[in-house]
C-alpha cells in the first residue's frame, strides 16, 4: 500500500469558505447514500434479503448470508457514508469529495463477507439508518452514532428474534460509524450486549478530529471549526461535544481487537489510542497499519491480512 498523493488545498475566497461550510453542515443534516453496488452472490455466496427494525422501529434493510451448519454469526455494519456494499469511491459525486485526502478508489466490502463465510461464520449485514436502502430517520440527520446506535441494538434484537440465529454464538465487527454506534450502543443498552462474545472496531473517530483534517485539506482555515460546529448544531442539534467516543469507549464490555491506519491523513493517532486506553478491558488489542496515509486503505485491510481479525473471532467464540 502506497503513500497517497494528498492535493494541495485551493486558495479560497471569504465567500468560498463561507459555501463550503454550509455545505459540509447541510451534509449532516442530508447525508449522500452510497449505492449497493456489489452483492454476495458476485463471490458465490448464497443470502437471503432482510429486513428488521431498528430499536426505535426504523426499518433497516441488509443481507443474512448463511453458513451450513455453523452456530456462530458476525454482525456487521459500515463506515460513514457507505453502504453494505462498500463506497463507490471512484465514480461521481464521491470521488470528487474524498480525493483530497487520496481516498478516490473503490472500497468493496463483499469480499469481508466471503473471508468471513469461509472461516464458519454465518453473516448478518445491513445499512444503517439514512443509508442506502434502509429507511430515512431523524430528518436524514447524520448524528456520529448517537441515533444509529440504536440500529446496532435492533441488529442483536433481530439476531436473538430469528429460530434458526437466536441460539448462536455472536461476534460484531463495527467500522468507523457503525463502530462509534456500537460504542454508544454500549453506553445507553449495556444489557443488549450480554452473551456478545467480542468485537472487532475498525477505525473509530472524534467528528471534530475528522472535520478539522477536512477543512485543512480544502483550504480552510482549522479556526473556521468554531464557525462550522455552530452551523452543524443549527442544522442537526448536536455539536461536536456531543459527538466524541473517547467517552463511550469507557462502556465498552466485551473483548475488544481495534486497529487503525496509524498515520491517516483524516485522524490523528491520539484519537484512536485515546478510544483504546478508556476502554475498561484486560482483553483488548491495538494493531496499527503502516505504510499508507489512505483511511480507505483500513477499510481494505481485513480482504488482505484478515489473520489478526480471525484469530480474535475465533479465541472468544469458540
Amino acid at each position: 500500500m502506497s503513500k497517497s498523493a494528498v492535493v494541495e488545498p485551493p486558495q479560497l475566497t471569504s465567500t468560498e469558505i463561507d459555501q463550503t461550510l454550509q455545505k459540509i453542515a447541510d451534509g449532516f443534516s442530508q447525508q449522500l447514500r452510497s449505492p449497493v453496488l456489489h452483492q454476495p452472490s458476485e463471490v458465490g455466496l448464497a443470502f437471503q434479503d432482510v429486513t428488521f427494525p431498528s430499536l426505535d422501529g426504523t426499518p433497516l434493510e441488509g443481507w443474512f448470508i448463511p453458513c451450513e451448519g455453523s452456530r456462530k454469526v458476525i454482525v456487521c455494519n459500515h463506515p460513514m457514508g457507505f453502504s453494505r456494499s462498500g463506497m463507490p469511491t471512484h465514480l461521481e459525486p464521491w470521488k470528487s469529495a474524498w480525493a483530497s485526502s487520496g481516498n478516490d478508489f473503490e472500497v468493496n466490502l463483499i469480499p469481508d463477507y466471503k473471508i468471513l463465510h469461509d472461516a464458519g461464520y454465518n453473516v448478518l449485514t445491513y445499512d444503517l439508518r439514512n443509508f442506502r436502502l434502509s429507511s430515512a430517520a431523524n430528518g436524514g440527520v447524520g448524528s456520529s452514532g448517537i441515533f444509529e446506535s440504536r440500529d446496532v441494538i435492533g441488529s442483536l434484537h433481530y439476531i436473538r428474534s430469528r429460530p434458526d440465529t437466536r441460539n448462536m454464538l455472536v461476534g460484531l465487527f463495527s467500522r468507523c460509524l457503525g463502530c462509534n454506534s456500537t460504542l454508544y450502543a454500549m453506553k445507553a443498552s449495556p444489557e443488549t450486549f450480554a452473551g456478545v462474545r467480542c468485537l472487532v472496531k475498525l477505525q473509530p473517530v472524534d467528528t471534530q478530529t475528522i472535520v478539522t483534517h477536512q477543512l485543512r485539506l480544502a483550504g480552510l482555515p482549522t479556526a473556521s471549526i468554531d464557525d462550522l460546529d455552530r452551523r452543524i448544531q443549527l442544522k442537526t442539534g448536536i455539536n461536536f461535544a456531543a459527538r466524541n467516543p473517547h467517552e463511550w469507549a469507557k462502556h465498552v464490555c466485551v473483548p475488544t481487537f481495534l486497529y487503525q491506519v496509524h498515520d491517516d491523513v483524516l485522524t490523528e493517532p491520539s484519537d484512536v489510542q485515546t478510544v483504546f486506553d478508556n476502554m475498561p478491558l484486560s482483553e483488548k488489542e491495538l494493531f496499527w497499519i503502516y505504510g499508507t496515509d489512505r483511511r480507505w486503505d483500513g477499510y481494505a485491510y481485513f480482504q488482505l491480512h484478515p489473520e489478526r481479525m480471525l484469530a480474535w473471532f475465533a479465541t472468544h467464540m469458540s
